[in-house]
């Protein structure tokens, strides 16, 4: 679920964010969301008892190799998703 945050950031900060974001293809609101996450990444785990029964059946389905790089492949996609 989705909520509403203000935040109070200097002028400059936010045009140089926003011209930053439309460079990457993504909103602010999602950038600022990416941001949050990676800095709380080791604070949260993923707990099995709280996925739906439809996302435990299917969690551990795809297998890939060891040495698959799928921030290259995620990189691929945006960069088609978001050409100009």
């Amino acid at each position: 679920m989705n909520t509403k945050l203000t935040l109070t950031i200097e002028k400059e900060v936010i045009e140089e964010a926003k011209e930053y974001a439309k460079k990457k293809g993504q909103s602010l609101s999602n950038l600022v969301e990416n941001y949050f996450k990676l800095l709380t990444k080791d604070d949260r785990q993923v707990r099995p008892k709280k996925l739906s029964p439809r996302v435990k059946r299917l969690r551990g389905i795809l297998k890939v190799d060891k040495d698959f790089d799928y921030k290259s492949v995620l990189e691929e996609e945006l960069t088609k998703k978001y050409e100009i």
